[in-house]
């Protein structure tokens, strides 16, 4: 919506300055020559004067040097007049452009290899012919160095961990710099981010030294856990002998049902008394 209300105000001023200077007498002269010549030579001249412009392209028409009528021209048919009128094609259609990998000093002295996209698109042809020379490639330089220059300021970990918002900060860059070229910058994004290979190593031994101290608070934990139920265990066997009998016959129980064989244990002292008492009576 704002690209489109500047491109209008654009055309509104520029068909303002049109009407108070005019192409001349002798302009005018040309012209009406020109119109002379494709009426003699009708309906050959046809086939020179008509173009058509497709629907996704506007066609900037000059006149004598001037743009006609300060508007772009198109989709469909338009005529162009011979000797007086040139025109030149503009794709209205969203261009990918790859930004080149950059060597890049972070803020923390690091120098690390980033390379992106920009996703852009003309909404004024008139501003991409009039305003510059080669819109694509002036629109691809500065997406270099606003690249560097944004990524210098920030430091290595902000680069790996803040890339979508330092895509945004240079879309914004790029976006008030290049209005004034016709171009609407509609997206950037970072592809990828090469560090040395020292650093590299470095980062990878951190990480690994901080999963180990991880994995050792894991284990340190479940320890202490399986210590906590022990004892919860064993307060409960100390207060019931009876319970702690019937597990010391199920372990035996479970032992020589896994391996055949014969094994031979003391019978617990109360047991013996209750036996001796017994006989004794």
């Amino acid at each position: 919506m704002a690209a489109s209300r500047h491109s209008e105000r654009g055309e509104a001023l520029a068909s303002q300055a049109d009407k108070k200077e005019g192409i001349g007498a002798c302009g005018w002269i040309l012209v009406s020559l020109s119109f002379l010549f494709v009426l003699i030579t009708f309906p050959f001249s046809i086939w020179m004067c008509l173009k058509i412009v497709k629907e996704y392209e506007r066609a900037v028409v000059f006149r004598l040097g001037r743009i006609v009528s300060k508007r772009a021209k198109g989709p469909g048919l338009i005529l162009v007049l011979p000797c007086t009128d040139v025109f030149a094609r503009v794709d209205l259609r969203t261009v990918t452009s790859n930004i080149p990998v950059q060597e890049i000093l972070t803020k923390d002295s690091v120098t690390t290899q980033v390379d992106g996209v920009v996703y852009y698109k003309i909404h004024s042809a008139i501003c991409s012919v009039a305003n510059v020379t080669d819109v694509h490639l002036a629109t691809n330089l500065l997406a270099q160095t606003t690249l560097r220059n944004v990524l210098g300021t920030q430091s290595l970990s902000q680069i790996l961990s803040g890339r979508e918002e330092i895509a945004h900060n240079i879309q914004s860059i790029l976006d008030n710099a290049t209005g004034k070229w016709g171009i609407q910058v509609a997206r950037v994004e970072i592809k990828d981010v090469r560090i040395p290979m020292e650093m590299q190593r470095a980062m990878a031994a951190e990480a690994e030294a901080t999963r180990d101290a991880r994995a050792q608070i894991i284990a340190a934990e479940g320890e202490r856990n399986a210590s906590e139920a022990l004892k919860q265990a064993s307060m409960v066997l100390i207060e019931s002998p009876s319970a702690l009998q019937l597990r010391y016959l199920q372990t035996l129980t479970t032992l020589a049902t896994e391996k055949n064989s014969t094994i031979v244990f003391p019978l617990p002292m109360n047991m013996l008394q209750v036996s001796l008492h017994s006989h004794s009576s």
